[in-house]
């Protein structure tokens, strides 16, 4: 755990502060309790297998390999197996021409982008790269996406919380091309800009309006939420933890949580939205939290995301 959290905060895409500074945030106030606390939250979620984000990516991509007529790596960002690793087996199958695809359906430099980075320097001499774009809008992940959640919806339930991954908003001013447009206007990410296709929050919230309609929810019936907030800078709102105190004292009783930014159940999802946001969610007066499962290897979203692959590499 602890060699985890280093080598994932060290990421000058995550903590993007100069490496002095990095180096003395992560060493001094992060490693000498986080590994303890992070190492209790997997404990409550860890399966017989081993980690539920490696055993469902596994899942996923034995499933897509049986959908495509070419070879399958997995690749994790931080830990194992890594991006070196997956490509040496790629060429060792002879691969020459290989598409790289981030599994994150929304842009952000702290996860598309240091994903990429990362597999430019390790892509093997010879070997040509292509990458797979954002899909947060494209019509097979939003298929996808409405059936896995609607098969999981329970028969009753009163409100549906889209949470995603939460991001520093300086991470959305630094990425944004134009200079100046995204978060200098309440309806910035509703104002047609070249900052779109690199803004995290514009996606996630178009995303959550295509999820909703196809899910053919009412305004009041569903809203949306960033989890995992770490430190003290402003980062997107509203927060889940505080949403779901909002939800339960506004008689929200029965709630269902989908977390659309991520296709692999994982600590984030499992831990902290299944087990510490339901006890948020009672304890505020609501009486059950449903936990939508993320796509994992569900049939709709393999078929989706080959189709997407075969997609981007006909572009």
């Amino acid at each position: 755990m602890r060699a985890y959290l280093n080598e994932f905060l060290m990421d000058r895409r995550v903590l993007d502060v100069p490496w002095p500074i990095r180096r003395l945030i992560v060493s001094a106030f992060i490693l000498p309790t986080r590994p303890r606390r992070s190492a209790e939250a997997y404990a409550k979620i860890w399966r017989p297998d081993g980690s539920p984000l490696l055993h469902y990516s596994r899942a996923m991509a034995d499933a897509l390999q049986q959908q495509l007529d070419r070879p399958v790596a997995l690749a994790m960002r931080y830990g194992q197996p890594d991006i070196a690793s997956a490509f040496t087996e790629l060429a060792a199958r002879g691969v020459q021409h290989c598409l790289v695809a981030p599994l994150y359906p929304h842009h952000a430099d702290s996860t598309t982008t240091t994903s990429l980075e990362a597999a430019a320097s390790h892509c093997p001499n010879g070997m040509e790269v292509t990458n797979l774009p954002a899909f947060y809008d494209a019509p097979a992940y939003i298929e996808a996406l409405a059936a896995a959640t609607r098969a999981a919806l329970p028969a009753e339930y009163d409100h549906l919380l889209m949470s995603y991954h939460g991001l520093p908003e300086r991470h959305l001013t630094k990425a944004d091309p134009t200079g100046g447009h995204c978060l200098a206007s309440d309806n910035c990410c509703e104002t047609r800009s070249a900052a779109h296709a690199t803004c995290y929050r514009h996606q996630t919230r178009v995303t959550s309006r295509l999820l909703a309609a196809a899910l053919d929810l009412a305004d009041n019936r569903w809203s949306i939420s960033y989890q995992s907030r770490l430190g003290r800078l402003p980062w997107l709102t509203p927060y889940t933890d505080q949403r779901l105190v909002e939800l339960a004292e506004a008689g929200v009783r029965h709630l269902a949580v989908v977390c659309p930014a991520f296709v692999a159940d994982n600590l984030e999802t499992l831990e902290e939205i299944g087990l510490a946001g339901e006890e948020t969610f009672r304890a505020a007066g609501g009486e059950r939290l449903t936990l939508v499962p993320c796509l994992n290897d569900h049939p709709t979203w393999v078929a989706a995301l080959a189709e997407l692959l075969r997609t981007a590499q006909l572009r």
